[in-house]
């Protein structure tokens, strides 16, 4: 590949309640998250009389602390007039109901909007039937769905301020202005619904949310919202897309992890690990056929076990569906209503 490797301008992140200037009015700065990935990027868009904000972190009393203290400091006590969200999962989305409440306008596509809404209002004590029948299908392990069934669930409501009644959409196509620059709006596929990317028309600046990131893959899970989803097929759709835009050139300001160029390289990257992925899992299947449990190995080239197991279990579904939906394997119901997957 004759694509420009690549390259980090930044070898460390901001300190805790400090910013970096990436390019003439945009701030980047982090805020904490209880989790593995112990951070999200956040951008602030100098727009004069305030801010434009990219995401907003998550509803947490620590993330809380030290946003007031970058509003303080680096942002010098201008207000933030607007947020712009690049998709609705709680890391990015969590906050911006509170800027809401200060005066903030919230500008999202319309799929992520709705999709936070109602997980905002989807709030249960216990999993529903629909839930603990999607971790069945899935193969879990017998003592981690015991466990689950008497415990509360992951309430998207736990870590996020409900969000107001109204915002301004965005969508394919589109170009909005923020910070003096004009960014035209570009749809990927797979992490999250709608996920907004944002290229700048004026510099090579790209904000990539979680659909451009350097270093890491993100999530392609599927969920019992949606249990037949392909989000693998829809991701490596949305990397041939956006290479068409892709220069070695352009600042990719991501949602997590560091700074970067080298676009086209990484496009290509992150296309291929899945479909290697997907070989592996292809040769394996045909020797030993199994469930999303029992394909750990072949996906992510270790056993899941802890903290990881939840997303590693929905991801695995994702990938038997992909093979699934093109036709390269079959599924039948077994033990404990599980889907057992073979090759054709």
């Amino acid at each position: 590949m004759d694509a420009q490797p690549l390259s980090f301008p930044w070898d460390t992140p901001p300190e805790p309640g400090e910013a970096v200037e990436v390019a003439p009015g945009i701030l980047w700065f982090r805020l904490p998250l209880p989790m593995a990935l112990d951070h999200v990027n956040l951008y602030a868009l100098d727009e004069g009389d305030g801010w434009t904000l990219i995401d907003s972190g998550m509803n947490w009393a620590k993330a809380r602390a030290q946003m007031e203290q970058v509003l303080a400091g680096p942002m010098g006590g201008k207000p933030v007039r607007r947020v712009v969200l690049t998709h609705h999962h709680p890391d990015h989305i969590g906050l911006a109901g509170w800027f809401a409440e200060q005066g903030a306008e919230i500008v999202a596509t319309r799929v992520a909007w709705l999709t936070a809404r109602m997980l905002q209002l989807d709030e249960q004590e216990r999993p529903v039937e629909a839930q603990k029948l999607f971790w069945r299908r899935a193969g879990m392990a017998p003592e981690i769905y015991e466990k689950r069934c008497n415990e509360r669930p992951f309430n998207f409501a736990d870590m996020t301020v409900p969000l107001p009644l109204g915002f301004t959409r965005i969508a394919e196509g589109d170009a909005i202005t923020m910070g003096g620059r004009r960014w035209h709006v570009r749809l990927g596929q797979g992490h999250a619904p709608d996920h907004a990317t944002f290229w700048c028309e004026d510099a090579p600046l790209v904000l990539g949310g979680d659909q451009l990131l350097p270093s890491i893959s993100p999530n392609l899970g599927v969920y019992p919202t949606e249990p037949e989803a392909d989000p693998v097929g829809e991701w490596l759709e949305s990397c041939a897309r956006l290479a068409a835009h892709a220069r070695g050139d352009q600042l990719v300001l991501p949602g997590h992890k560091l700074p970067f160029t080298g676009l086209p390289a990484r496009l290509v990257q992150m296309a291929d690990n899945h479909h290697t992925a997907l070989a592996r899992l292809l040769k394996h299947l045909s020797a030993t056929p199994g469930s999303a449990h029992d394909c750990f190995e072949p996906i992510f080239g270790r056993q899941i076990t802890g903290g990881a197991y939840g997303l590693a279990l929905v991801e695995a579904v994702g990938h038997l569906n992909h093979l699934y939906v093109t036709g390269k394997v079959s599924r039948e119901v077994g033990p404990d209503d599980a889907y057992i997957f073979r090759v054709n």
